[in-house]
């Protein structure tokens, strides 16, 4: 059956199991902030080649440049600053690089659930995408010491079933969705769930601007100028307006020599303004979720 030949209730079926509530963004952030500042690297490394089944050693070596290179730069910069981030990793990553995820913890940062092997969850039955969140989180508890709250879908892909899967895992939050720039709660099936949703969305994003395939049309034609010069406008209207800016970034895309000063250089604007709150995901997810009755 084509979309345009259903029936009314498979439309709203599909568009009502999982939408955006009640808008979590406070009066004011801790401490009487002005803005909320989320930033979060995306840890795939080598688990982009596997996903797909590759085999490819070109591949996967810049994976490895992502923890060998790229991390101890992004660790460096957020130091400088005193700014902590969060970390989404999948656990095949964590495992291939547990002192990693240890450093992080160590240096205050949140480490969180990012699948097993980055698989898409649209493509993986229900019970496995089950067993797989479920082992990726006792994978991460392991080798931090600290269970996970909160998750970010590999390639933000969410299936019928991820928020269900969050809900027994007794997550906090996700950010892996678009229906605002601001936090709101996850609605499942019109029901409240008490999972907060920190909104990702590919404007604020450093691969759509820098990713690279040889073997499709793919080349990253935007110059790391103008990509600081996005970042920038999306905190000032954020701060404008009083709210959440939330950055996503991948340490194999942003942590090289030419493009690490777009991170250096947007902390030390933001640094420029008064009342902003730097904090991990968990931390502003906490904070909102306290107003959840």
């Amino acid at each position: 059956m084509e979309p345009w030949e259903w029936s009314d209730d498979i439309w709203h079926a599909k568009t009502s199991k999982v939408r955006a509530g009640r808008s979590l963004k406070p009066t004011a952030w801790k401490d009487g902030a002005r803005c909320a500042v989320a930033l979060s690297f995306d840890s795939d490394h080598d688990t982009i080649e596997l996903r797909d089944g590759g085999n490819s050693i070109g591949r996967m070596s810049q994976g490895q440049y992502g923890n060998r290179v790229a991390i101890p730069r992004i660790h460096a910069a957020l130091a400088k600053s005193d700014v902590p981030a969060t970390f989404f990793v999948p656990a095949v990553a964590a495992l291939l690089y547990p002192d990693e995820q240890r450093s992080a913890i160590d240096n205050g940062h949140e480490v969180g659930l990012h699948g097993w092997i980055h698989e898409l969850n649209t493509k993986v039955p229900a019970d496995r995408e089950r067993e797989l969140h479920f082992r990726a989180a006792d994978t991460l508890e392991r080798i931090t010491g600290i269970r996970p709250v909160g998750m970010r879908t590999p390639s933000w892909d969410f299936s019928q079933e991820t928020l269900r899967i969050q809900r027994e895992l007794g997550l906090i939050y996700d950010s892996s969705l678009m229906a605002d720039d601001e936090p709101y709660e996850l609605l499942e099936d019109g029901e409240a769930t008490g999972i907060v949703e920190l909104p990702v969305e590919w404007i604020r994003d450093d691969a759509v601007y820098f990713n690279m395939n040889r073997f499709q049309a793919l080349r990253p034609y935007t110059p790391p100028t103008a990509v600081l010069d996005i970042f920038t406008r999306e905190f000032d209207r954020a701060y404008e307006e009083e709210g959440l800016f939330l950055l996503t970034m991948h340490p194999h895309v942003t942590g090289h020599r030419s493009r690490i000063f777009i991170l250096e250089e947007l902390i030390a604007h933001i640094r420029e303004r008064s009342g902003v709150w730097f904090a991990t995901h968990a931390d502003i997810a906490s904070f909102v979720r306290s107003d959840i009755a």
